[in-house]
């Protein structure tokens, strides 16, 4: 499987959580994603993004994860988002091919309006968040691709 590159655009923009869920140190760069909105989800301190032509979201961009790194995503972010390819633009103005975790369909309605705030979470919703996800550390390093996953 080659490698590839993940945009991340709520907790996993943070270093920290984004290692402890791939298993390994992880390094990430700025990069926007044209096309889509993020919005707060319902309860719950991280956010998920939708299709929006006339939006734009700030995050990270991580280069070159392997088969392993994926399927650890795959885990954490579970059923409510899907794995999709999407082209994210760096400060430069370079364009990367990459993935991103969009909203399912099946769940837009706990998306909330409003846009969701990073450094809000970073001070209110972060040790909430790495409280209540605590299990990610032990993600299993060998799990399989979910079915239908590019």
């Amino acid at each position: 499987m080659p490698l590839r590159h993940c945009f991340t655009y709520g907790s996993l923009m943070c270093e920290d959580i984004m290692s402890s869920v791939c298993g390994r140190r992880m390094r990430g760069e700025p990069a926007a994603l044209m096309g889509y909105v993020r919005h707060p989800v319902a309860d719950q301190d991280y956010p998920g993004i939708r299709p929006n032509p006339n939006a734009r979201v700030q995050g990270i961009l991580y280069r070159d994860l392997g088969a392993v790194e994926i399927a650890r995503l795959d885990d954490f972010e579970g059923i409510q988002y899907d794995r999709r390819p999407v082209g994210v633009s760096l400060p430069g103005g370079e364009q990367i091919d990459a993935e991103t975790y969009v909203f399912g369909d099946a769940y837009q309605h706990l998306l909330r309006p409003g846009e969701w705030d990073f450094a809000r979470f970073l001070e209110h919703g972060k040790a909430r968040f790495v409280g209540r996800y605590v299990g990610f550390q032990r993600l299993p390093s060998t799990t399989p691709n979910r079915s239908g996953e590019p």
